[in-house]
């Protein structure tokens, strides 16, 4: 039904459109009638407003060109209804508070070096400046170079909340924003059309049953484990990949560092370790060929994989590569300490203001009214989800890890041997043995961060 109701606002919308470009000259309006001297007029009925919404403010900005800086173009697109009225507010914004607005894009491979050095020159290269966390925090806040932006995102129609309060902290505030209300999503594509082949259980039964959990994965990944030409060697697989170290710890709620300490001997940590040796050990996933990080995905199309621990932006590319196959979605299995289904991600990112840039207030107003709009989408990410999805539960999957994203923090730590530690544990190194060997590394890595 949601589905439906999408296609039918973008058709309303396309022939808006066309109905537009075909009008030459304005018809002319009849005036409205007045009601009988009698006649009681009834009061128009309003939705409630919206009570976190920033008063109107008023300020002159000078004529300033506001600077939006990241590794990609981020000027606004009229390429749907919503950005439509974006655009349409930020014309607005810019005759009454003047000011023009200018996009930055600069090549990712040197983005951080160039943004980072500009920052500590006290020159940042623009007002508002799209930063990794990973790199951002603690190195960047604890030397007081960006604002804090508590203060200007109460308007949860707007701010995404989850990304000031919890995901771009730091001692206590928050240094990072965005409109965007959608998460980063991954989880498990799989193939329904070899799950029937090999006569196995819908996997869509097992999340309907809350029993999609790591011993189910692994049972269901060695069933797919076929020789079906009995030539002596696998000819389908159940698994993709070996490299599942990030998925497997925000599936138990895990992480490798907390804050500034090593979290290696967390108790949750230590099951996920423990998993993930389990699956190296008995050899579960697919072995590699040689390859590179794609190498994955790349088996996966091929139409012999049952499933690939993969993410969102990838749905587009695997549909168009698959189309004589029935793909679906569920999330990454749930761990036994883990309290729902999440997505997660491990350089997450997020909009900051620097601390050279004067008035943060006005700023922070200007970015709120223009994403102040009347989305026509019930849900974020609606449009790729309802375009990309044929199945109703898929879409629920991709929905419900999306509302439970976690942020790993390890990324943050440039001498962390990460790498390192994951080649061990995919050999099969007993879990106590790499933990009394890296605690310490780990350790050593995190106070180059924090204590420098």
């Amino acid at each position: 039904m949601r589905k439906n109701k999408f296609m039918l606002l973008n058709l309303v919308f396309a022939v808006m459109l066309v109905i537009t470009a075909c009008s030459s000259t304005p018809t002319a309006q009849p005036e409205p009638e007045k009601p009988a001297p009698q006649e009681e007029q009834k009061p128009v009925e309003t939705e409630p407003g919206n009570e976190n919404s920033t008063p109107e403010m008023d300020f002159d900005m000078g004529g300033r060109t506001i600077k939006v800086v990241a590794w990609w173009d981020m000027e606004i697109q009229d390429n749907n209804p919503d950005n439509i009225q974006r655009l349409e507010n930020l014309e607005a914004l810019k005759k009454k508070h003047n000011f023009n607005i200018e996009y930055v894009s600069i090549d990712f491979g040197e983005y951080q070096e160039k943004v980072v050095a500009s920052l500590m020159a006290g020159e940042p290269l623009g007002d508002f400046v799209r930063l990794g966390k990973d790199y951002a925090i603690p190195a960047l806040t604890k030397q007081d170079l960006l604002w804090p932006v508590d203060d200007y995102i109460k308007n949860d129609k707007v701010f995404n909340q989850k990304t000031t309060k919890e995901y771009m902290q730091y001692e206590g505030k928050g240094y990072g924003f965005t409109e965007d209300q959608s998460s980063f999503i991954n989880g498990i594509f799989y193939n329904r059309t070899l799950m029937q082949e090999l006569g196995l259980k819908p996997l869509q039964e097992y999340v309907d049953a809350d029993e999609w959990n790591w011993d189910m994965f692994l049972s269901v990944a060695k069933q797919a484990n076929k020789d079906r030409n009995n030539d002596g060697k696998l000819d389908t697989w159940g698994l993709a990949q070996t490299g599942l170290l990030e998925p497997v710890l925000y599936s138990n709620e895990a992480s490798l560092t907390k804050e500034d300490k090593q979290n290696l001997e967390d108790p949750k940590t230590k099951e996920a370790l423990n998993f993930l040796s389990k699956l190296a050990t008995e050899k579960v996933g697919r072995a590699t060929e040689g390859g590179d990080w794609t190498e994955p995905s790349t088996f996966f199309r091929q139409g012999n994989t049952l499933m690939y621990a993969g993410a969102m932006y990838e749905v587009e590319g695997i549909m168009t590569d698959m189309k004589d196959y029935d793909i679906g979605f569920v999330p990454f299995p749930k761990g036994p300490s883990a309290s729902a289904y999440h997505s997660g991600e491990s350089r997450y990112q997020a909009i900051t203001i620097p601390k050279a840039v004067e008035n943060p207030e006005q700023l922070m107003y200007i970015w709120e009214k223009i994403n102040e709009i009347d989305s026509i989408y019930e849900y974020p990410g609606q449009s790729t989800l309802e375009t990309h999805l044929t199945d109703e539960a898929d879409i629920n999957n991709a929905r419900e890890v999306a509302e439970g994203m976690l942020v790993l923090d390890h990324n943050t730590f440039p001498s962390l041997p990460f790498w390192d530690f994951d080649a061990e544990l995919k050999e099969g190194i007993s879990v106590s043995t790499l933990i009394e060997k890296y605690k310490s590394p780990f350790q050593a890595a995190i106070d180059e961060v924090y204590k420098k």
